[in-house]
């Protein structure tokens, strides 16, 4: 799928070009998005019989992106700051003479602009949502199949004592649940708006409407809306919850991509993309392109949320400004989520595992991995202070030595009658990462 505007294909957006999100948020979509607020106005008014019913088919009638300019819309719209004003125009001709007075009866820029963006959003993140389905369909297997294969774990860049990828799956799902649970709540709770002028619906009123809440209602009704419990002109809490939303996706999906870009590297790989991305240099190289484009739409996305949330200090009745910076940081996080939900689905479908080499890897601190563990069960045979020492000249020995632990402890005198297999064996401390993982995929 690609974008409806040749001129915004995403040159330099790979993370998003092609998605269903491009299309979801192209300039046809808000223009259709403009149009459904207008028609479904008109739609309601005629459903309380305030205008009729032949207004209202008209207008729905007109209500095609494909019939209006888009780039007219564009230039035209720097003279009253917003595309609203002069689409009411072509709409109005459009839709003809006899019925043009019921387009947008009562209504200001505003209410046709947030309405639109709140239809775009929720069209937006059903892509969102399906994305993460299949994300976190494709962890539960990964999680599941590899519930016991032990691997390194890292803190600070160090080894620390050892994990399996089943529970680091594991976390990773429970993050895409928690932006799925996230992006619905959001998603169901976006509100049309409509108040007029300044938020009072007085034009309405005087049109003949008797019941504005019947008309809000109704208006909501025919776009899938929320019924807003006020006009929301300066009162953005749709904004914002949709920044949050976004803002947490793209990191959720972001943790998986930095794990991914570190376990990846070519002198770890315990995982791969399923398909690299080529260089255009080296022919050697497979790039794991889906993790970069996800960590790229990572990095971006909490500056975007911020100038949303920096628009809530909105000024009087409705704002010079701030309601005007919403619409491009918006529109570019619903894209880079959007394309970056898609790519997580493709990465977590596709990713191959390295159990060997996650296995040997644990040898690499030659036992060092578990001298948490050993640290615990010597205490009581040696004492506290004494299992320090012997540990710590045994790490020591171990590096200077290039010999194992498990062979230094047992050159120590008082460890000679105590079997230490079980206990210097990595994969066998991973304490209850198994039943946190089984504890993880009971989730739903």
């Amino acid at each position: 799928m690609t974008s409806a505007d040749p001129d915004d294909a995403g040159l330099l957006a790979p993370g998003w070009a092609g998605s269903p999100a491009a299309s979801a948020t192209s300039d046809t979509a808000f223009l259709q998005a403009l149009l459904d607020a207008e028609a479904a106005l008109t739609r309601a008014q005629a459903a309380l019989d305030l205008a009729p019913y032949e207004a209202s088919a008209a207008v729905t009638e007109a209500a095609d992106a494909g019939r209006f300019d888009l780039r007219s819309l564009a230039g035209r719209a720097r003279s009253g700051g917003n595309p609203v004003i002069p689409l009411v125009a072509d709409l109005t001709k459009a839709v003809g003479e006899e019925h043009g007075p019921h387009v947008h009866r009562g209504a200001t820029s505003q209410d046709i602009m947030d309405t639109a963006l709140m239809l775009v959003a929720v069209r937006t993140l059903d892509f969102v949502l399906a994305d993460l389905a299949r994300t976190e369909e494709a962890l539960a297997r990964l999680a599941a199949e590899h519930r016991d294969t032990a691997l390194p774990g890292r803190t600070l860049t160090q080894h620390a004592v050892p994990t399996t990828f089943g529970l680091k799956a594991a976390g990773w799902r429970s993050l895409v649940l928690d932006a799925r649970d996230r992006v619905r709540t959001v998603r169901d709770g976006l509100p049309a708006q409509l108040g007029g002028a300044a938020g009072t619906l007085a034009a309405f009123t005087a049109y003949g409407t008797e019941d504005t809440r019947a008309l809000t209602a109704a208006f909501a009704r025919e776009l899938g809306l929320r019924e807003p419990l006020l006009p929301w002109h300066t009162l953005r809490t749709p904004i914002a919850d949709l920044a949050g939303c976004l803002a947490f996706t793209a990191g959720a999906l972001g943790k998986i991509a930095a794990d991914v870009l570190v376990l990846g590297r070519t002198e770890i790989a315990e995982v791969a993309e399923g398909s690299g991305g080529g260089s255009s240099a080296m022919p050697h190289k497979a790039n794991p392109v889906r993790s970069t484009l996800i960590a790229a739409a990572a990095r971006r996305a909490p500056l975007l949320a911020a100038t949303l949330y920096g628009s809530m200090a909105a000024e009087d009745e409705r704002p010079a400004g701030a309601w005007h910076a919403e619409w491009e940081p918006l529109r570019d996080l619903l894209r880079l989520v959007g394309g970056a939900a898609r790519d997580a689905a493709e990465l977590a479908e596709g990713l191959r595992v390295n159990a060997d080499a996650m296995r040997e890897h644990l040898g690499l601190t030659h036992g060092l991995i578990v001298s948490e563990r050993l640290s615990a069960e010597l205490a009581p045979v040696l004492g506290r202070a004494r299992a320090k020492s012997v540990l710590t000249e045994a790490a020591r020995r171990t590096y200077a030595e290039g010999r194992s632990l498990g062979e230094v402890l047992a050159e120590v005198p008082e460890l000679k009658d105590t079997d230490l297999t079980g206990s210097t064996d990595p994969a066998r401390y991973t304490g209850s990462a198994g039943d946190l993982t089984d504890r993880a995929l009971e989730r739903r």
